[in-house]
């Protein structure tokens, strides 16, 4: 029994030990190569476009509370004391005057199998894809107005929550946003491209 005692206490010291080695030396996954498609915007129905936006043409200015409350499009927050990501996330709003924009992503964390799905403009334009190192992602042709691009967190793979580092780039390049998403199963992270 003492023996068993004595591997139960190593083992845990070592697991902790362990992960504090590894504190602070996390590099994320270098790109390689990046696999990019064009999507066409689907026809949009003028009156259903989002609260809040059909009136203000100005992205800044965007309330996400509005953006998400009473949509049927959204899943509603469900936070519990101690977890953060049981909730949708507003990715921001930015304005472009270019007509053709890249977006792309991959697993923000540990490759744990991670899975979205993505909508441009409420209608769907990736069933599912699975998120891993190396960045995918596709170009659109914007429409005047909003474009609006939601990513749908499908699971949260081996390790909550569905994580990924996203980048969103003009037509000549330039980086318009790179930031992350952390989102439970049901959850959307959502950015709005305007086009001038």
């Amino acid at each position: 029994m003492k023996r068993i005692l004595f591997l139960i206490i190593i083992t845990a010291s070592l697991q902790v030990y362990s992960q504090d080695e590894l504190k602070g030396k996390y590099q994320p996954v270098q790109q390689k190569n990046s696999e990019t498609k064009e999507v066409v915007p689907p026809e949009t129905n003028p009156s259903a476009e989002p609260p809040a936006l059909a009136k203000d043409p100005i992205v800044l200015q965007i309330n996400p509370e509005e953006l998400f409350k009473n949509n049927a499009l959204y899943k509603k927050e469900a936070n519990v004391e101690g977890i953060f990501y049981r909730r949708n996330e507003y990715l921001g709003g930015f304005i472009t005057k270019g007509a053709v924009s890249t977006v792309r992503y991959r697993d923000a964390a540990f490759v744990d199998g991670d899975k979205i799905r993505v909508y441009l403009n409420d209608k769907v334009i990736e069933p599912e894809v699975l998120l891993d190192g190396e960045f995918k992602g596709f170009k659109i042709n914007l429409v005047k107005g909003i474009n609006k691009i939601d990513f749908e967190a499908l699971n949260e793979g081996s390790a909550s929550p569905n994580t990924a580092e996203f980048q969103v780039f003009d037509d000549k390049g330039a980086v318009i946003e790179s930031s992350q998403w952390n989102v439970g199963t049901g959850y959307k992270a959502v950015i709005i491209l305007y086009k001038e």
